[in-house]
């Protein structure tokens, strides 16, 4: 099935970031972003369902935003917002009848991402 999910990873505990905030956006022909949902990470660092799936899955421009800051600062991390604050991860679905799994590993001070399945 047709499906855009993703997961967090803290590097800084080695484990599954919980209860992390993500933004969802659709960007438009110009650039400008759509809100389509938020959601929080659950105990395994996921989301509860896909992003999106189906028919809602789209060839487009999206923007997943990662409030990091936020996170680390709930987990009382001393490091919380002094760098990273927002993780913004723009990337096009070129294939709506494919699986998109954008995942995220995250520490205060550094991240990465990368398309996995």
């Amino acid at each position: 099935m047709a499906r855009l999910s993703t997961h967090v990873l803290d590097t800084a505990k080695g484990g599954p970031a919980v209860g992390m905030r993500i933004d969802l956006h659709r960007l438009d022909a110009t650039g400008l972003p759509r809100h389509l949902k938020t959601v929080t990470t659950n105990a395994d660092g996921r989301t509860d369902e896909p992003l999106l799936a189906a028919d809602a899955l789209t060839a487009d421009t999206y923007r997943l935003t990662f409030h990091v800051g936020d996170y680390f600062a709930a987990a009382g991390s001393p490091d919380a917002c002094r760098f990273l604050r927002l993780v913004p991860v723009e990337f096009g679905i070129d294939d709506p009848a494919a699986t998109y799994h954008v995942p995220l590993l995250v520490s205060p001070w550094s991240y990465s991402t990368y398309r996995g399945s």
